[in-house]
């Protein structure tokens, strides 16, 4: 049976982790390995300072692992000290707000786990739950439509059954998948990455300032064919294919090579 493996960064007792693992496991063997705690916006870090594991009870009565250490930390241990093999396909969330542009895909924890898993060569799908709003003093596990979340659960589930029998589209490293709390239809749209960083997240507390929320509203609009708009806009599931393979530009870097060593042979 196929290998799967599921970490999200809202923490092991997230009901979007448990959910999602019911899904899965008619495709195959289903472990879940995650983070204690919320560790939202840790983006792909790894620790440096003591990670514990310990294995705990989920509420369907099955184990799991939690560990004290990021979604990235979780797929590394779980590789190399828990399952002590490779799954045959990540799939991160579901997380509880939008995960949608450049500046998400740096800083989400949900995809921190599937870049460390595309890294190692292994299939990836990061599925995210968009938030609309944000109610001071909530927790934001209790503002989740379990209708929609069951939905996207479902939505995870067939995509990668589709991953499983057929391999990632050419390509493409990481799928992620967004869905809209208040969906007009379903319908599915591939799209890009919006390259428009964040609006102001930060709000004062006390002496300081803190990023307390993490939903639509926070995101700026964009044009057509942008996750964001697919989300913000058309109400409609946003499906981005993601490659990881930076640019490297060297032939650019000539004029500064010859720059470098005309400098240092005259020293």
């Amino acid at each position: 049976m196929p290998k799967i493996l599921v970490i999200n960064d809202d923490g092991i007792k997230s009901p979007g982790i448990l959910i999602l693992k019911k899904e899965l496991e008619h495709l195959g063997e289903v472990d879940v390995v995650a983070p204690e705690n919320e560790r939202s916006g840790i983006g792909k870090a790894v620790s440096s300072s003591l990670v514990k594991v310990k294995k705990v009870t989920l509420a369907d009565g099955s184990e799991a692992y939690a560990i004290t250490g990021t979604p990235a930390d979780a797929y590394m241990l779980a590789v190399h000290k828990i399952l002590r093999k490779p799954p045959d396909l990540l799939v991160a969330g579901i997380n509880l707000g939008p995960n949608l542009g450049i500046d998400d895909f740096f800083t989400s924890g949900t995809l921190g786990a599937a870049i460390e898993a595309a890294i190692h060569g292994v299939p990836a799908i990061a599925v995210s739950y968009c938030v609309e709003k944000f109610i001071e003093g909530q927790d934001k596990a209790s503002l989740v439509n379990m209708e929609i979340l069951g939905l996207t659960a479902k939505i995870a589930a067939k995509t990668a059954e589709y991953i499983l029998k057929n391999g990632m589209p050419f390509d493409v490293d990481i799928i992620s998948i967004n869905v809209p709390e208040k969906l007009s239809s379903l319908g599915f749209e591939a799209t890009t990455f919006s390259y428009r960083g964040y609006l102001d997240l930060f709000v004062k507390r006390g002496e300081g300032y803190i990023i307390d929320r993490w939903v639509l509203a926070d995101y700026p609009d964009d044009v057509k064919g942008t996750d964001i708009y697919a989300v913000k806009k058309r109400k409609r599931v946003s499906i981005t294919p993601i490659k990881l393979r930076f640019i490297h530009n060297t032939e650019g870097l000539r004029n500064l090579i010859d720059f470098l060593y005309s400098n240092f042979r005259q020293s």
